[in-house]
C-alpha cells in the first residue's frame, strides 16, 4: 500500500463501440507493446506531445521503457501522479496520466492520455477518459481536473468535450510541442459541475455502458 488514496487502481470495464475498455497499473511487461505502438504511430502521435532528446525510435525503444516505469510508479508511491494503461478487450492500447496532483486547498490535478491510431474516433479515449476523471472525483477526491490540447488537435478536442470539459482560455506558446513553443487550449472542470459521475453522463448519451 502507498497510503495515497486512488493508486493502484483498476477501472472500468465500460463498453464502447470498439469493445471492452479498462485502466490498470501500468506494467514493466507493457515494454513491447508500448514500444510497437509508440513506433507505428510516431506521425499520429509526435504533433501533439512534448519534444524529447534524441530520435523518437530510439526514445520508444523497448529498452527506455523500464526507466520511464520506473519514475511513473515511483511519483505514483509519492502520491504525485496516477500512470494508468489503456486496455481494449484485454491489450494494451495507450495510457491516461493524472499527474501535479496538489492535495491541500487547491485540490486539483492534470489528465493526459493518447491512444494507438487503430483504435482512434472509436470511443476509446472518451471511456478511459471518463473512468479517469470520475476516479479522480471519486477515490483521489480532488476537486479540479484540468487538461490541455492544441487549437489544431480537434479530435482530441471533441474527446475533451465529450466528458464535459469547459474551454477556459488559451495559454500563448506553452508548451515545447514537436519541436516548437505551441499555444494550447486549457480546459476545466470542477466536481460541482458533475451530476452523477462522467460515466453516468456517458451512458446517458448512448456512447458507452456497463460492460
Amino acid at each position: 500500500m502507498t497510503g495515497h488514496p486512488g493508486w493502484p487502481a483498476e477501472l472500468g470495464p465500460l463498453r464502447v463501440a470498439a469493445g471492452t475498455v479498462t485502466l490498470r497499473p501500468i506494467r514493466l511487461r507493457d515494454a513491447g507493446a508500448w514500444s510497437r505502438i509508440r513506433i507505428r504511430d510516431q506521425d499520429h502521435l509526435r504533433p501533439w506531445e512534448p519534444t524529447g532528446a534524441g530520435p523518437w525510435d530510439a526514445r520508444h525503444h523497448a529498452s527506455s521503457w523500464p526507466g520511464l516505469w520506473s519514475s511513473l510508479r515511483s511519483e505514483a508511491r509519492k502520491g504525485r501522479m496516477i500512470p494508468l494503461a489503456i486496455e481494449l478487450d484485454g491489450s494494451f492500447c495507450g495510457q491516461l496520466t493524472v499527474g501535479s496532483i496538489v492535495r491541500g486547498a487547491l485540490r486539483s490535478a492534470w489528465i493526459g492520455y493518447w491512444v494507438a491510431k487503430d483504435v482512434g474516433n472509436r470511443g476509446v479515449a472518451t471511456a478511459a477518459l471518463a473512468l479517469g476523471l470520475d476516479h479522480c472525483f471519486g477515490t483521489v477526491g480532488l476537486h479540479r481536473v484540468e487538461a490541455t490540447v492544441r487549437p489544431e488537435n480537434l479530435a482530441s478536442q471533441a474527446v475533451l468535450r465529450n466528458v464535459g470539459f469547459r474551454e477556459e482560455g488559451l495559454l500563448q506558446r506553452y508548451l515545447d510541442v514537436d519541436g516548437a513553443w505551441r499555444d494550447h487550449l486549457l480546459v476545466g472542470m470542477t466536481v460541482e459541475e458533475i451530476a452523477g459521475t462522467v460515466t453516468d453522463r456517458l451512458i446517458r448519451s448512448g456512447k458507452a455502458s456497463w460492460a
